[in-house]
């Protein structure tokens, strides 16, 4: 049974799962309906929208390299301890809109924070924000068994906010844990979004 996170909570992954060394990280989201009425009466279909999930790999809490950037256009990191599985363009249906692998055992020591963001595809151009988002979520897996570890729902109002840091995994005195963050950002897109961390 998966424990399920608040906002700002942090916990071991290890402890009590020793010999835990891959992970799937499923990041899902739904589009909400629309509330705003069409010329006849009914609803208005609205535009999809396209979230992309991404990963940021941190040395001392900073991005220094490009390739350090795990997303679409760049679905494995050089040392395959990071796999993204693709794009999702919609968010449709149940379940994970994108999946990352992690190979705990492969991440060299010198990255001390793996992060995960998902932006807006286009966001200001469409005018799309995460209040028309719903069921937004991160939940870790243990890989070995797929057990479902955690799960953090993010259930905030997140009107005008264009992209969201949903979690982080870290290094602690020799093990990894896990940070529910849930903070939305009008940062434009993922290169604007990866400039916190410079």
């Amino acid at each position: 049974m998966a424990v399920n996170l608040t906002k700002g909570q942090k916990v071991s992954l290890q402890k009590g799962n020793e010999g835990l060394s891959k992970l799937l990280i499923g990041l899902g989201w739904d589009q909400a309906k629309s509330k705003k009425k069409s010329l006849f009466g009914g609803l208005k279909a609205e535009a999809q929208i396209d979230c992309d999930g991404s990963v940021l790999m941190l040395q001392d809490d900073k991005l220094k390299n490009q390739d350090d950037i795990i997303y679409f256009g760049n679905l494995r990191h050089s040392t395959q301890s990071i796999i993204h599985n693709g794009d999702n363009l919609t968010g449709a249906g149940d379940g994970d809109d994108e999946q990352i692998m992690l190979s705990l055992n492969d991440i060299p020591a010198a990255y001390n924070r793996i992060v995960f963001v998902v932006n807006i595809y286009q966001a200001q151009q469409r005018k799309q924000h995460f209040g028309m988002i719903q069921n937004a979520f991160i939940r870790i897996v243990d890989a070995r068994n797929n057990t479902e570890m955690y799960r953090y729902n993010l259930t905030e109002d997140y009107t005008n906010m264009t992209a969201m840091i949903f979690g982080e995994i870290y290094r602690n005195n020799g093990e990894w844990k896990f940070n529910a963050i849930g903070q939305g950002t009008n940062d434009a897109g993922l290169n604007e979004l990866v400039k916190r961390y410079a």
